[in-house]
């Protein structure tokens, strides 16, 4: 059966999470991740058809990566085999279940993208380009996506969407790393960050306000998750929040990326993505937002109750859907 063609492209990279076992740290587990391959699985799981563009490492890692992004439906044509190896992380869970990593990736394919491998043009099928994360930061790739994003920003047909995702020990400089993002802000259409993101890039600023800030800067669309607050988002000057629903949590792994994955599906069901972003989003009524905002946490919710970035299938957040009703918090740790 032939894949179907894509509606939806996104660029970044893929990481081999190497996660703790029951055994404790010394016995561990790799497991493919990286945020930008986490959302477009994600995507794919809900429904999306999706065209993943990536590099893929030359060692066992990658054999692992290419596996894991076939066997969920992704385009194939936009996975590039590389001469270097994976990108490593070493993820740590706190007593809370929250993730921090620790990065090997120096010489990783990611982010050693060639001006003859990222496309010209997008198939004209595809509604939205969605980047994030550590391929934003690094170069020589960085300017070459940059440059991608800068051009489907300019010929307007397409969403272009964007999220952050900072690591702040991959990134470099801080000040270059918040004036790249900046100007990356200018030129997306739908820009998701965690409210952890927004202090770093708007240091001081409650999240309601760093969103405001970023709206500014040109996207018509800003989402900020809160963790197990919920979630809010910005349209034209009118503030959304919903709550997080009540979840049990394993750990954090991949949840902002099955939120993104899964705003970007309902994006697409709805018709918002596409050509004339700008009008597009801005026939959006609260309500509408509301839906996106409650469809996506409820996304992130059901990831943070297993190990690892796993997001939901369409039929298993459906049943998320059908028994959380938005309520009932116990202050967890952030589940988006």
């Amino acid at each position: 059966m032939s894949t179907p063609k894509p509606r939806l492209a996104v660029v970044g990279e893929n990481v081999m999470d190497l996660l703790p076992t029951r055994h404790g740290a010394d016995v561990l587990r790799a497991v493919p991740g990286g945020g930008p391959a986490n959302t477009a699985v994600a995507a794919a799981r809900l429904g999306v058809p999706t065209r993943f563009l990536a590099r893929i490492g030359n060692d066992a890692f990658g054999g692992i990566i290419r596996e894991r992004l076939l066997s969920e439906g992704l385009d194939p044509r936009g996975l590039f085999d590389a001469e270097e190896p994976s990108a490593l992380a070493l993820a740590t869970l706190g007593s809370d279940g929250a993730a921090r990593y620790d990065f090997r990736m120096d010489d990783a394919a990611d982010w050693r993208w060639r001006p003859d491998e990222l496309p010209a043009q997008l198939d004209p099928e595809v509604t939205a380009l969605h980047a994030a994360s550590i391929a934003l930061f690094r170069e020589p790739g960085a300017t070459l996506v940059e440059m991608m994003l800068q051009r489907e920003h300019a010929r307007g047909k397409v969403t272009v969407t964007l999220d952050p995702n900072i690591r702040h020990d991959v990134i470099g400089d801080p000040d270059t790393a918040r004036s790249l993002v900046f100007g990356h802000a200018a030129h997306t259409h739908v820009f998701k960050a965690s409210d952890e993101d927004l202090e770093f890039l708007c240091p001081n600023l409650p999240p309601d306000r760093a969103a405001r800030a970023i709206a500014e800067l040109g996207p018509e669309l800003v989402v900020v998750t809160r963790g197990a607050q919920g979630a809010l988002a910005l349209l034209g000057g009118t503030e959304v929040t919903v709550p997080a629903p009540e979840t049990e949590v394993v750990d954090t792994v991949g949840a902002g990326d099955s939120f993104m994955g899964a705003l970007l599906c309902r994006l697409d069901r709805e018709g918002r993505l596409g050509e004339d972003p700008r009008a597009r989003l801005s026939e959006l009524e609260p309500t509408e937002v509301k839906e996106m905002l409650s469809f996506a946490v409820c996304a992130a919710a059901h990831t943070v109750t297993r190990e690892g970035a796993d997001p939901p299938t369409s039929e298993e957040l459906r049943a998320v859907m059908a028994v959380s009703g938005q309520v009932g918090r116990r202050g967890n740790p952030s589940p988006i």
